[in-house]
């Protein structure tokens, strides 16, 4: 028979978002259950240097979030693995089914379920992911010792993803639909100055070449964004870097979303349009998207939680 959980914070997610959320509802003595995914950690566990946590001038991510969730766990957060299927908000208690067949009910719940890489959704691109294909670099760097291989993207991700694989490339080949890159300048200062690397611009991937057998790819064909006229590249290896989309899925047809599935929160605060549901981190920040806001807007989503709770025991009117 599957277990039924009960709590009064439910945590979805273990991000800086998830874990900080923890920290906070366990001091304020919720004996919040956090229920950590399909990527215990989130983002941070494929990315290797952080510079930009307070407090560590350089730290490796999975350290980092190895430490959060020692943290949490120390306060008294009680961690699950497991990943979260379904999600009913309709009534109170709330009531998620985990992939595990435990059943969690909640008198209030944090939303930390963060974000996951973008694709391009091109059927080529889908026929080569795992055979040359890749959206994470930490990842599969390593197989590309003195091979060279492509980033298509402009942001923060496509350049920290281009400088970490020059530590294994002969040759990194950043490809940008634009003539501008839209990453901080520090990392494009660091870009720029990589002998390894090279950057076309105003350019986008039409297709991956490649072999069946074995699969692998071999290179790229690129079209110039405003005339259409394609070249092809050689590569050994091609990585997707536009960014990530929100992932909301478990609540898409239960709370407002805005800007390509981001939720919805009221100004300035964490709490949704359903009382006692909150969001945090990634799944509704578009416009920072750092760790260190994720883990400031975990920390809010808890002491809302906290005051939503107290509301119900006490009657006296919460935040939300």
């Amino acid at each position: 028979m599957a277990d039924t959980i009960h709590t009064k914070v439910l945590i979805i997610g273990s991000g800086p978002a998830g874990y900080t959320a923890g920290v906070y509802a366990s001091r304020a003595m919720l004996e919040p259950v956090l229920v950590q995914g399909i990527q215990p950690g989130g983002q941070l566990t494929i990315t290797t240097e952080v510079e930009n946590w307070p407090g560590d001038t350089e730290v490796q991510g999975p350290d980092l979030m190895v430490r959060m969730q020692e943290h949490a766990e120390a306060v008294g957060t009680k961690i699950v693995t497991d990943h979260i299927m379904s999600l009913d908000l309709g009534q109170r208690p709330f009531t998620a089914v985990g992939d595990t067949g435990t059943t969690y009910t909640a008198d209030s719940v944090i939303l930390a379920t963060g974000a996951q890489a973008r694709w391009l959704d091109l059927p080529s691109e889908e026929k080569y992911k795992g055979f040359g294909v890749s959206a994470c670099a930490t990842c599969d760097g390593f197989f590309y010792r003195e091979k060279e291989v492509l980033v298509i993207g402009g942001g923060n991700t496509a350049v920290e993803e281009a400088l970490f694989l020059t530590k294994f490339a002969s040759k990194v080949t950043v490809v940008h639909r634009r003539d501008t890159l839209r990453a901080e300048a520090i990392l494009q200062k660091r870009l720029f100055e990589h002998p390894k690397v090279e950057i076309i611009w105003d350019h986008v991937l039409d297709e991956v070449l490649g072999t069946d057998n074995p699969r692998g790819v071999t290179g790229a064909r690129l079209a110039h964004r405003e005339t259409g006229e394609t070249r092809d590249l050689d590569c050994a290896g091609i990585f997707i870097a536009i960014g990530h989309s929100p992932s909301s899925e478990l609540v898409k047809d239960q709370l407002e979303m805005h800007n390509g599935g981001y939720v919805v929160t009221q100004p300035g605060k964490t709490a949704t349009a359903i009382p006692g549901v909150y969001a945090a981190g990634d799944v509704t920040d578009h416009i920072y998207r750092q760790a260190v806001t994720s883990a400031g807007m975990g920390c809010m989503a808890a002491l809302e939680a906290e005051k939503f709770l107290s509301e119900d025991d006490t009657g006296v009117k919460g935040w939300g």
